[in-house]
């Protein structure tokens, strides 16, 4: 793993305030504007092999889908924090709670 990427990607992970989300690819497009490289799949990655120092539930697929395998703790964090989510309650609402930094 590239660690200034590994770097780049927790950086805005941190930056993402409760009851925010950004997805795996909002991430890459970040990273990638700055960096000129990366994807959804390397943000992935990033926060399976080093994203639990960060919130990482508030990182979420296109869909707003939690990672497999951590649902239960991350709807928990998500209530905790007041974050939107879908009527089913089980993914988090990009519409209303999308986050990009300036």
């Amino acid at each position: 793993m590239d660690d200034e990427y590994a770097e780049a990607v927790l950086s805005v992970v941190e930056r993402i305030p409760p009851g925010r989300a950004m997805s795996y690819g909002a991430i890459a497009d970040v990273v990638g504007s700055s960096l000129g490289r990366g994807g959804p799949r390397q943000v992935g990655t990033v926060m399976s092999t080093v994203g639990g120092t960060v919130p990482w539930w508030r990182v979420v697929t296109a869909a707003g889908r939690p990672p497999r395998g951590h649902e239960v703790r991350a709807l928990a964090e998500f209530a905790a924090e007041g974050t939107p989510l879908t009527r089913d309650g089980e993914r988090v609402d990009l519409r209303r709670a999308a986050w990009y930094p300036d």
